[in-house]
């Protein structure tokens, strides 16, 4: 009887200490992945037939502007729109190394962060006309 409560007991144990060590592992990926991120800023506007993108800051481009079907995934990176086959072998050490898709929907905007970021989904409610900026940790101020 004691045996079987104490097999229980260490067993209990071992699984708390494995969870708790792939805890500390997954938080330490994620404080490195974050340290290795270039700084970018962009400005997202939903029009009436598309998306408007301003770059503040990490990009060759400045201004972007699309028709976009609602659900209908666009590419962007450092230079601009792309496709997701498309890897960029000219990188540019003066800008952010980032790709992400967008998306309309009725209601706001879908980002995917492919490279480059800390998030991997973003999804914001976002009127016609709204803006919202993004950077490589997620939503944050337009100024």
């Amino acid at each position: 009887m004691k045996t079987k409560l104490n097999f229980r007991k260490t067993i209990l144990i071992l699984l708390i200490f494995t969870i708790s060590l792939m805890g500390c592992s997954s938080l330490k990926n994620t404080e490195q992945k974050s340290s290795k991120l270039k700084d970018f800023k962009v400005i997202v506007e939903k029009t009436d037939n598309g998306i408007k993108m301003q770059s503040v800051k990490g990009s060759a481009w400045v201004d972007l502007a699309f028709s976009l079907n609602n659900y209908q995934p666009q590419a962007i990176d450092e230079y601009g729109m792309t496709e997701l086959e498309k890897n960029s072998s000219d990188k540019d050490a003066n800008l952010a190394d980032f790709l992400f898709t967008i998306s309309k929907t009725e209601n706001g905007i879908v980002l995917k962060g492919i490279e480059g970021t800390a998030w991997t989904d973003l999804t914001f409610s976002l009127d016609e006309n709204g803006r919202q900026a993004i950077d490589q940790l997620g939503m944050t101020k337009l100024n």
